[in-house]
């Protein structure tokens, strides 16, 4: 076997022992000055961290909503570090039952910071058990059955809970309001997109063009996770086809056969967008109908699809169901059909 042809299954360089799976975490700002977008959201931190700190007190609790992969999780990170305490993850569906949540809550130190992601997907139960732990700092932990249970009151240290969130609307109004900030994180515009490929291609020890960066934060669907994504399978195209080295013609190359698009529609965008047009005549379709005709679970569609197809003008949410828009229709080639003959246009 040539030495053009070996596979490389070594350590990553230059980032030794650190495998694919880990780059992830490797590519995640550690600061806020790191993190690259978002402005407003990080002024505004900056200063309630820098306050809380100031009177050596826990930051208030927060709630970061918005789309995946906007940097939620990071931010949360971000959080722990600038306030300089440990931070406990876990996700909503993770705690199952109310002695779950005892646990984490009691390893608790003062100003910790306990992440989790998901909320909305609590059970009713655990979050009941949840409003006296973040706003008294207590734990009522029933022990013993029927007529011999008892009540236990823990008393737990002050710490921040973060909360993350895609669909702020499934949250309850008496929990949604015991976050005293509420942050909302936005789609990133194509330049701040620039910076964090060349900010990771820069970790990675990859060199990438100027106009090849460009391309790739062009099709990101404005998401940070979804630009190191294809910076990484770039960087494969490169190291294979081009000597490490990713310029325009690799980078359009490798998107071409990634399936991504100009607009930064993959495949499976653009057939949830030809299951409207082609099987339901452009809409208005059930999301349960479509559900079932992709094969994809209502999650699946709300949280991973619509969202960025929503801001892009591709799809619309009627009362009736969803519709196609004339600019899915251009897209994807397909000639709308005469005003007559349908309610979309």
């Amino acid at each position: 076997m040539s030495s053009e042809s070996k596979p490389r299954g070594g350590p990553l360089d230059p980032l030794k022992g650190i495998d694919e799976l880990g780059l992830d975490t490797a590519l995640r700002p550690r600061t806020l000055d790191e993190f690259v977008g978002q402005r407003e959201i990080k002024d505004n931190l900056s200063i309630f961290i820098r306050a809380a700190r100031e009177r050596g007190d826990p930051l208030d609790h927060l709630l970061l909503c918005g789309p995946p992969g906007l940097g939620k999780t990071t931010l949360a990170h971000i959080v722990s570090r600038e306030m300089g305490t440990e931070l406990h993850a876990t996700s909503g569906p993770a705690i199952e039952h109310k002695g779950v949540l005892a646990g984490l809550m009691t390893r608790l130190e003062r100003a910790d910071v306990l992440f989790i992601d998901e909320i909305h997907r609590l059970q009713p139960v655990v979050e009941e058990n949840l409003y006296p732990a973040i706003e008294d700092f207590r734990l009522d932990v029933m022990t013993g059955d029927g007529p011999h249970a008892t009540s236990i009151q823990l008393d737990l240290k002050p710490f921040t809970l973060i909360g993350a969130t895609t669909r702020t609307g499934l949250l309850t109004a008496p929990l949604l309001s015991r976050f005293g900030m509420t942050l909302r994180l936005d789609y990133y515009p194509p330049e701040d997109l620039r910076h964090i490929v060349d900010r990771s291609s820069s970790i990675l020890g990859v060199e990438v063009t100027h106009e090849a960066s460009i391309e790739i934060a062009r099709r990101s669907r404005g998401t940070p996770r979804i630009a190191n994504r294809l910076l990484r399978r770039l960087r494969d195209f490169a190291q294979i086809l081009a000597e490490g080295r990713i310029t325009a013609e690799v980078a359009l190359t490798g998107l071409e056969r990634l399936q991504v698009d100009a607009k930064g529609l993959d495949e499976q965008d653009r057939r949830y967008l030809r299951a409207i047009i082609e099987m339901f005549d452009g809409g208005p379709v059930g999301v349960d109908t479509l559900c079932a005709a992709l094969g994809e679970s209502r999650d699946t569609l709300e949280d991973v699809y619509e969202p960025f197809l929503l801001q892009q003008g591709f799809i619309q949410r009627t009362p009736r169901g969803r519709t196609a828009t004339r600019h899915a229709f251009e897209h994807l080639g397909i000639p709308p059909k005469p005003s007559g003959q349908t309610d979309l246009f």
